[in-house]
């Protein structure tokens, strides 16, 4: 199969999702193999958000909408422009995904395929719902996939190369267990805002974006804030006010009341609005409803910390203050080529 007709089925895979982009789905002419696969989809987002309560129709729309922006044409060519893509001996490579927000491990699967490997997918059991079926509809668009795609819930074998993501934990039993394979070990990492007082306010709602979407759940949603010393933070909390409705989702208030209580009866310092609390603290994961902070008093010494930290960083957002920045509300909204833990996946699977 060449590239471009693997290019061209995941362009159309993307005019698919556009139909479930957003909260009203509609049904649109000229899709491919519409009638076959609509109705399906839509049983599959009800099944997904049934079985994971953090799966908000709300957030599987959002996710499937930066999917189908993602899946152009000219985004496709924009990423792939760099490489030479020619794999005559493909492999299979493993996939181990991670299942916090919807459709997570999507990247990795669409970079496999595209590269012109075969994939072995392994999902988490919070988010086993969409990705198989999309591979059915990608299996019928293009039919030289059908044979390079397979999932299984069972120990992986037979694989030449992984990627496989997971906490600190598992990360390290990964390393041990493939350590004789080409592999990307990814863990836990959490992204920051550095802020300097001189914020508009939709600076600091479009943050609020960053902290708040798929309710802090993603390594790219915004857990900790570096702030200068004598920081007022009235602005900062009249900014997410308008979140404020998150608190009615049992699962986030459940979280937030014990979080909460923890706090209290620890006697911890930490300032809160009903739904969201800050707390200074110099860890980088903060807690579901917790966003921690830290004070600073030289921007450059900031700096110096971040890169020194910079494994346990996925983004760090702010305004003209930090080099390969990214802006207040981008954070949800990655393109191909801004690769997780800055790994490039694709030189990756071309070396293998």
């Amino acid at each position: 199969m060449q590239l471009e007709q693997r290019i061209n089925a995941f362009v159309k895979l993307g005019e698919f999702l556009s139909q479930f982009s957003n909260k009203e789905i509609q049904k649109k002419e000229n899709i491919e193999l519409n009638d076959m696969f609509f109705d399906g989809f839509k049983h599959q987002l009800k099944l997904a958000e049934e079985y994971n309560g953090w799966f908000t129709p709300e957030n599987i729309h959002f996710a499937i909408k930066g999917w189908s922006d993602s899946l152009t044409n000219s985004n496709l060519n924009t990423w792939l422009k760099p490489y030479a893509i020619n794999v005559s001996n493909p492999k299979l490579v493993a996939i181990i995904m991670a299942g916090n927000i919807p459709l997570v491990g999507f990247h990795d699967f669409l970079s496999v395929l595209i590269s012109g490997h075969h994939v072995l997918v392994k999902q988490s059991s919070n988010d086993k719902h969409l990705l198989p079926f999309l591979a059915k509809y990608l299996e019928y668009i293009e039919p030289e996939f059908k044979g390079k795609i397979s999932f299984t819930e069972d120990k992986i074998t037979g694989f030449d190369a992984v990627i496989a993501t997971g906490s600190n934990n598992t990360a390290r039993y990964f390393e041990y267990y493939f350590k004789n394979k080409p592999s990307i070990i990814r863990n836990n990492r959490n992204s920051v805002a550095v802020l300097n007082g001189q914020e508009t306010e939709d600076d600091l709602k479009n943050l609020s974006e960053d902290i708040f979407r798929y309710y802090g759940l993603g390594c790219r949603n915004v857990s900790k804030l570096f702030v200068p010393e004598n920081y007022n933070f009235e602005a900062f909390f009249n900014a997410m006010y308008h979140w404020h409705p998150i608190i009615e989702k049992a699962k986030y208030a459940n979280n937030y009341d014990y979080n909460k209580a923890v706090y209290l009866m620890s006697e911890f310092d930490m300032l809160e609005n009903g739904f969201l609390m800050i707390k200074e603290d110099k860890s980088y994961s903060s807690p579901i409803a917790t966003v921690f902070y830290e004070y600073y008093s030289d921007i450059n010494q900031l700096k110096e910390k971040l890169n020194a930290e910079k494994s346990q960083i996925q983004c760090i957002v702010s305004k003209g203050l930090i080099e390969n920045e990214i802006a207040f509300g981008n954070t949800q909204n990655p393109q191909l080529w801004d690769y997780a833990d800055s790994v490039d996946s694709i030189e990756f699977l071309l070396a293998i």
